[in-house]
């Protein structure tokens, strides 16, 4: 079993040398975007279309976080359902942060179309499956609140007919939601990046941040391979933030995601598990997320545990997951497990994506678990606004809270998976 992302195996690997070379690194640029994932490199793209003299910094490779290591899920909506979102914001707010939902995969269409990047994009659609019969009462509810508020349409499809969509009995009836995709988030980010590079952005890998500081209106930033000063600092490290940056280590909570991917099926197999190719997750809190690759294999992923991600754990983390997917897809419980991995995803207090400036630094981060169109769109709008436009958008914050009594490191997520846990089996 390769302990690494699927998707690495689909793309070149990388060209650039992770040693950072301190006689070749600018030491100096209009900004510096710190990180090389979706958001980084979508921000610099931006900026450099914009004039801008960009410096992106990572720490490893382009998209070594979450930007590979993802189930390649494009999901309309946010996290938070259409009625969370109503309770919490009321209906006008509730219309606006749907709506840059909507928008952000727009967005993200544009930009592949424009750069004409090879990313496996196709408008697939979702299954969200109900865990227990009380979920696909909540999905007709659900259903009637999207189309009358939001105008968008999906439709149901109940556990007697559900076969046509998913070859299993597990779940009690299906939402299905036609305007999600699926790409290969690899090689996604890798076109990104030369999409960045070809409009004049510098990416510096193999080069750690080591510290953030204002000098007299501009930034010093202090790396492994040298100093940099910049006018403008913008902070791309979702769920990797580090001590760099406090103030935004403050504000997200790093949670492990994980994924198995089985051998390739055949073609058989795969139009029996899921024939129209849809994209899929469930109605749980610990919930499983899955999908077929292009080469039909099953990436079948979750929540397998509430932590950060720690190296050690991926192994336990799969064993957990192979028994989900047992459960799920009993025919291919005897199917070999050929990758296995993990990453984090960053989560906001209230499980909403912010973009903005904290400290004098811009920010995009917080998509919990919904990234790749959002974390694209996002690092679009805060380059936009640090270019000089004025950007008024529901995501975009500058008085985004801390969350009290937290410094970075989530000790509480075990009693959140403990609560989680013990709501997937009563409710």
């Amino acid at each position: 079993m390769n302990e690494y992302s699927y998707w690495l195996d689909t793309i070149p690997r990388p060209s650039e040398s992770r040693i950072p070379n301190p006689e070749f690194l600018p030491r100096e640029a209009d900004v510096v975007v710190v990180g090389a994932g979706y958001t980084g490199l979508s921000a610099a793209r931006r900026l450099a279309m914009a004039g801008a003299s960009v410096l992106v910094i990572e720490r490893e490779t382009v998209g070594w976080g979450a930007s590979s290591r993802n189930g390649g899920q494009v999901l309309a909506g946010l996290k938070l359902d259409a009625q969370t979102l109503v309770d919490r914001f009321g209906e006008a707010r509730a219309r606006e942060t749907f709506a840059a939902a909507a928008a952000s995969i727009a967005h993200l269409e544009t930009v592949i179309a424009q750069e004409s990047i090879d990313c496996e994009y196709e408008r697939t659609g979702h299954l969200q499956a109900a865990w227990k019969p009380r979920h696909f009462d909540a999905f007709r509810i659900e259903q009637a609140l999207l189309a009358r508020m939001f105008g968008h349409r999906v439709e149901l499809v109940s556990r007697a007919e559900q076969r046509s969509e998913i070859g299993t009995d597990a779940y009690y009836g299906l939402l299905v939601d036609e305007r999600s995709g699926s790409i290969n988030p690899a090689r996604y980010v890798q076109g990104l990046a030369s999409a960045a590079r070809r409009r004049g952005a510098c990416i510096a890998t193999g080069t750690g941040v080591t510290t953030l500081e204002r000098r007299g209106g501009r930034w010093r930033v202090a790396t492994t391979g040298g100093d940099v000063d910049a006018a403008n600092v913008v902070l791309a490290t979702n769920g990797y933030t580090g001590a760099a940056s406090p103030a935004l280590t403050r504000r997200l909570v790093p949670i492990g995601s994980y994924i198995i991917a089985t051998e390739p099926l055949t073609a058989i197999e795969a139009a029996a598990i899921l024939p129209r190719r849809r994209v899929a997750f469930d109605s749980k809190h610990f919930l499983y997320y899955f999908r077929l690759t292009r080469d039909s294999r099953l990436l079948f992923g979750g929540r397998a545990e509430f932590s950060a991600h720690p190296a050690a754990s991926t192994r336990r983390a799969a064993a957990i997951l192979r028994r989900g997917l047992a459960r799920v897809f009993p025919q291919l419980a005897d199917k070999s497990i050929e990758y296995a991995w993990g990453g984090n995803v960053a989560f906001t207090r209230d499980q909403m994506p912010r973009a903005g400036k904290l400290e004098g630094a811009y920010f995009a981060a917080g998509y919990c678990g919904h990234g790749i169109a959002m974390a694209t769109y996002l690092g679009d709008l805060i380059a936009r606004r640090v270019a000089g436009e004025p950007i008024e958008h529901p995501l975009i914050d500058d008085r985004f809270a801390a969350i009290p009594f937290y410094r970075g490191t989530p000790w509480f997520l075990p009693l959140i998976g403990v609560y989680y846990r013990l709501r997937d089996l009563v409710g």
